[in-house]
């Protein structure tokens, strides 16, 4: 499961990569973002209902209700912030947004955490001349229910969620199940307007040898861009 990456991609650049024209791109003079938690802000690449691509800011993971089992209360609400490739046509929590409302997450790396009490932090990034060069995974998006909007304290009025599969051949030592769906640029509009059969054809394993563990420690919670890698 992830539940940490970064976005460190200045704005322009972001722009650029994902073919958003200027008067599409809503992040402002937004900064780099090197560590994003759930039901935090990102930068999302979503279709507008005439068939553009935007840039928008979202918070990361559906939101459910939640109930203490002991007490009867409400909690506060469950972020799901990783949809599983198996259950996108399955689960009535993904399946509309994976039919109507597929999204690029614009990422730098992506951590998991292997081990506890400490639990040891890897960063996965591409490899690349540059030390973090941009990519996008897979996302879903939806408007956050009006009744659990009031629970986030930074409130976009939209939710992405991030699709995983299974581990490939670098990340299954730190995380023996799952990563997230990483797309190749030739991939991004296929996975934004193509049918159902073909947004479910890529989802699958992001080539190891194009991959690497740039940070590696305890408690490395903030990715870092002008590190090198190990």
């Amino acid at each position: 499961m992830c539940n940490l990456y970064s976005s460190t991609t200045a704005v322009e650049a972001m722009r650029q990569l994902f073919e958003v024209s200027v008067e599409n791109s809503h992040l402002g003079n937004a900064e780099p973002r090197p560590a994003i938690w759930p039901k935090y802000r990102a930068p999302v690449v979503r279709l507008t209902e005439a068939g553009e691509r935007e840039l928008v800011e979202m918070n990361w993971g559906f939101l459910t209700k939640k109930v203490s089992k002991k007490t009867g209360k409400e909690l506060k609400p469950q972020p799901w912030n990783n949809a599983r490739d198996d259950a996108v046509m399955k689960n009535g929590l993904w399946k509309n947004s994976f039919l109507n409302r597929r999204c690029l997450v614009p990422a730098s790396s992506f951590r998991e955490a292997k081990g506890k009490n400490p639990a040891e932090d890897f960063w996965f990034a591409l490899k690349s001349n540059e030390p973090r060069p941009p990519f996008a995974m897979a996302g879903l998006w939806q408007p956050t229910p009006p009744g659990l909007a009031g629970t986030l304290d930074d409130n976009t009025g939209l939710s992405h969620t991030v699709v995983t599969t299974t581990a490939n051949e670098i990340v299954r030592p730190i995380h023996p199940t799952r990563m997230v769906v990483i797309l190749d640029p030739a991939d991004y509009e296929t996975w934004l307007q193509g049918s159902p059969d073909e947004a479910r054809s890529l989802l699958r394993p992001f080539s190891p040898q194009r991959m690497q563990i740039v940070q590696q420690g305890f408690r490395v919670l903030q990715d870092d861009p002008t590190s090198e890698a190990l």
